[in-house]
């Protein structure tokens, strides 16, 4: 039978989606799914989360979208964008009876418009208002399946890691979480010199490895600059975006999620630049890693690049309004002028310093 994963929490007896939840376990059972996590008490982890995909042929997502459920939607909507094997005819619902999912769609559409998510998530991210449509509209999206994003390929697969140590008097690394889509110059200019202007104040700079957007012009101002630059990325990515020229250390992963660890793990500061989904689903890495005391993310600054465009929209608005309704707000510093990045980067790295 096929198996379908639930996401959310059931928070105790009195939890007000428990009526939901149960309704939902009887119809699908009813219509011959078997169901995994349904108390609702199973953990996902960077670690774990691609295993859990592999065990399951769909998803729903439930009410009371917590800062995980949101990191786990948005990495399958990822995952349908990079033509990600494991998700393919694999449907995703969710169910949105009480709207505190609305946010997210929000960011998600906001995305859209500025070009960074080419895609509809709603061909993809399928919503359902009570647990009966949930349940059809899962089951007809099974039967037509599910719709391809077809990119071309951009780059052969490197057969494996690099490593190459640091300078002396290296400073620390930054991680730039960002778009590898972007195409508009003042965007790409902002990428090619921000790498520069880590490679001149010490800093190595390690990205997501893609030699498009703004991701490839970082690495670039950073290679062009004599800087050390590190990144790491995944196989059937490299197949869409290829990879940049001058990297200094390269670490191969299996997956999206491994990559995000292995990335974190060598960056002591991170700075998220305008983006798509993909850096959505980053920053959510790192806010949960922050929540929850991660050694990984400990003394480690986050920070955030809001970009207020010509138009005058801040590019950030909605995922800075997000996080906000969904945790409390001071894991990361928000600026909006591209020459108060690198002194914010320096001002809590020494601060951490003094704290550790």
């Amino acid at each position: 039978m096929p198996k379908v994963r639930l996401a959310g929490t059931v928070r105790g007896e009195r939890c007000p989606n428990r009526e939901i939840r149960a309704r939902l376990l009887y119809i699908l059972f009813s219509r011959g799914w078997d169901i995994y996590n349904s108390n609702g008490d199973q953990r996902i982890s960077l670690s774990n989360i691609e295993r859990k995909i592999i065990e399951s042929d769909a998803f729903v997502f439930t009410p009371g979208a917590t800062l995980e459920d949101l990191f786990k939607a948005v990495s399958i909507f990822v995952g349908y964008q990079t033509l990600d094997r494991h998700l393919k005819s694999k449907p995703t619902v969710l169910l949105n009876a009480d709207r505190s999912w609305d946010p997210f769609f929000s960011l998600l559409d906001h995305l859209n418009a500025l070009g960074t998510v080419r895609q509809d998530h709603g061909e993809y991210l399928l919503r359902a208002e009570s647990p009966d449509e949930a349940v059809e509209v899962l089951d007809a999206a099974r039967e037509r399946g599910m719709l391809d994003a077809r990119h071309d390929a951009a780059g052969a697969v490197p057969g494996e890691s690099f490593e190459n140590p640091p300078p002396a008097g290296h400073a620390g690394n930054v991680c730039v979480f960002c778009s590898a889509t972007i195409e508009d110059p003042a965007y790409l200019a902002d990428g090619y010199r921000f790498g520069r202007e880590l490679a001149r104040a010490g800093f190595g700079c390690v990205s997501g490895a893609g030699s498009s957007g703004i991701m490839g012009e970082v690495v670039r101002g950073s290679v062009d600059a004599g800087g050390w630059a590190g990144g790491s990325n995944v196989p059937h990515i490299i197949e869409l975006e290829g990879l940049p020229d001058g990297l200094s250390s390269f670490w191969l992963r299996p997956d999206i999620y491994t990559r995000m660890e292995v990335m974190i793990e060598r960056s002591d500061a991170f700075v998220i630049f305008p983006g798509g989904s993909g850096t959505v689903q980053e920053m959510l890495a790192l806010m949960i890693f922050k929540h929850q005391r991660h050694p990984s993310m400990l003394n480690k600054p986050v920070v955030v690049y809001n970009r207020v465009d010509a138009q005058g929209r801040a590019f950030w608005d909605p995922l800075i309004a997000l996080l906000g309704n969904g945790g409390d707000g001071g894991e990361f510093s928000v600026v909006r002028e591209f020459d108060h990045i690198l002194p914010e980067v320096v001002r809590q790295l020494e601060a951490a310093r003094l704290l550790a």
